[in-house]
């Protein structure tokens, strides 16, 4: 009986180091073949990325947990900003979570664009960007994208391409980088299982975004100004444009 029990620990220790190996290996192969295949996509500095028509900037919260200003917020921003005064691009399609009404993403990146000199007609609002892959799906099929500049973290770039891609796009990234900020291999981190995940969301599971709606095609507006004045006296508060209803995840 004992020599039994011994075996069945020993035979269950050997099924789960082999489980383990197995993750382990996926985990390595999928971010190298997400990576390997997307690095020559990615561009940096922002002089050096290349132009298209529309931008898509990828919405995060614009404070931390702590408090304190995102920076990883202001380096989408402020990339984004660049990339019309450069016009590298000629418009921007913000898109974030807007869940429940006290939290909206697309939001607080118009009113932060617009302070910095970028006028309402360069830029769409997309209110029902819950993850990487609703922005680039809605991107596609609600806002008529086949071609586009992602705008986010270097990080995040190789997943948000590789699914851009995958969903037929012709895309290139634009790094929004900054100096380390604190907290961030946690985001690191995340990104190597979320690469991986992603895989499965769209070979495996064939995921959905959460939420289409109707078709809103961008329109360019050609020769308008690209730039406003960068110095601004605002006696109130910009109100940005708001979706014509609450949008919530289905």
């Amino acid at each position: 009986m004992a020599n039994r029990l011994r075996w069945m620990i020993k035979t269950l220790l050997m099924s789960l180091a082999a489980l383990a190996l197995l993750a382990a290996l996926v985990l390595v192969a999928g971010n190298f073949w997400v990576l390997a295949s997307t690095a020559a996509y990615i561009d940096r500095p922002v002089e050096q990325c290349r132009p298209g028509d529309v931008a898509v900037v990828f919405g995060t919260s614009n404070w931390t947990r702590s408090g304190l200003r995102n920076p990883h917020f202001n380096a989408r921003m402020r990339t984004s900003a660049r990339l019309l005064e450069r016009r590298t691009v000629e418009h921007l399609l913000l898109s974030g979570d807007n869940r429940t009404q006290s939290y909206n993403e697309p939001r607080v990146m118009w009113r932060d664009l617009n302070r910095r000199g970028v006028p309402s007609a360069r830029m769409t609002l997309d209110f029902a960007g819950f993850s990487t892959y609703d922005t680039l799906a809605r991107a596609r099929d609600v806002f008529k994208l086949d071609e586009a500049v992602l705008v986010t973290q270097s990080w995040h770039l190789p997943r948000a391409i590789y699914i851009a891609r995958s969903l037929g796009m012709e895309v290139t990234g634009c790094v929004a980088e900054q100096r380390r900020a604190a907290g961030e291999w946690r985001l690191r981190l995340r990104e190597v299982a979320a690469r991986v995940a992603t895989l499965g969301d769209l070979y495996l599971w064939k995921r959905e975004p959460h939420f289409l709606g109707p078709v809103e095609p961008i329109e360019l507006i050609g020769d308008a100004p690209l730039r406003v004045p960068l110095v601004l006296q605002l006696p109130v508060e910009l109100t940005p444009p708001a979706p014509q209803a609450p949008v919530e995840a289905q």
